[in-house]
């Protein structure tokens, strides 16, 4: 009877993994890393575009601003469609899907169509989900896979992302800076570095690298945020829209803006049933970008298929 009873605890527990993803709740999708929140994934039918928020270093310090979602004392309120992690641009077929926070007009949704799949495991997790970016009138443009694959290490996290985008109708990714794979920094992360050795805004804001870096003291912790832009992307090495304030994003669709000359289109088309593809690592270290090592970490990222 005994080990019975004991077989029976057993299988209640839950299986040791050190990446737990879970759904709590209608529209969300929790991820824990070795028994800590790490973020969750809003997608519900409040949101004009899913976001990622918070996210966390290690440490557990959050390196993402809370506003809109949550109101801290000292946080700038500016940009409310700034939310934590998210991909999304404002121009496409002439519809806003970036700073949409409103519905109708000129703004397009991107809607969850589907969790298709999440699997926690001892070095990593995965969230699989399927959006559908609609029009005002609601017609779908695009369709978006997108997999998410979150990793288990003790001193930093990092974050995966796979997307897919399939055009329906005939799609154009209009030319504008207000896009597109984006994060918004805590205010304590006010230093940038690129993959060139370039600093600040006025040297990094607009140029291409392969990566860009953020850096400062959140809650006492030295800590960074940086992004990858993978070789395999279109127009890769991207340029960066990355702000002192805290905007900090990949942008392959900017380029009047971003070179300062109206001649220049950075539009992009897509056929009926022609896809995208984008890749992007996000790390959070502690330390400055030479502590992290990114020069190394990015070349390994690179390498993978």
């Amino acid at each position: 009877m005994g080990r019975l009873i004991a077989a029976s605890i057993l299988l209640s527990l839950p299986l040791a993994a050190q990446v737990r993803i879970s759904q709590p709740a209608a529209g969300r999708v929790a991820v824990e890393i070795n028994g800590q929140p790490f973020t969750t994934l809003y997608c519900g039918p409040e949101t004009n575009k899913p976001y990622l928020h918070p996210l966390r270093a290690a440490s557990g310090k959050v390196v993402t601003r809370f506003y809109p979602m949550e109101n801290v004392p000292g946080e700038p309120h500016d940009h409310p469609h700034h939310r934590g992690l998210w991909f999304s641009h404002g121009d496409v077929n002439g519809f806003d899907f970036w700073a949409n926070e409103s519905r109708g007009g000129k703004f397009g949704r991107i809607e969850l169509v589907k969790v298709n799949r999440v699997r926690g495991g001892k070095e990593s997790g995965v969230i699989e989900a399927t959006f559908a970016w609609r029009d005002p009138s609601g017609k779908e443009l695009l369709t978006e896979r997108r997999r998410m694959t979150f990793y288990a290490q003790p001193d930093i996290r990092m974050v995966d992302f796979d997307i897919r985008l399939t055009a329906h109708d005939e799609v154009s990714f209009g030319d504008t800076k207000e896009g597109t794979f984006a994060i918004r920094l805590a205010p304590g992360l006010t230093h940038m570095v690129d993959s060139e050795s370039r600093t600040g805004e006025r040297e990094i804001w607009g140029k291409r690298a392969n990566w860009v870096d953020y850096d400062g003291v959140v809650g006492g912790e030295p800590l960074g945020v940086a992004i990858f832009d993978h070789p395999s992307n279109p127009r890769h090495p991207t340029w960066w829209h990355a702000r002192g304030y805290g905007l900090f994003a990949a942008n392959v669709f900017g380029l009047h803006d971003f070179v300062h000359d109206d001649t220049k289109n950075g539009s992009l088309n897509l056929a009926p049933g022609a896809n995208l593809r984008f890749r992007y690592r996000v790390l959070i270290h502690t330390g400055n970008a030479g502590n992290a090592n990114l020069a190394q970490r990015y070349q390994s990222y690179a390498e993978s298929r």
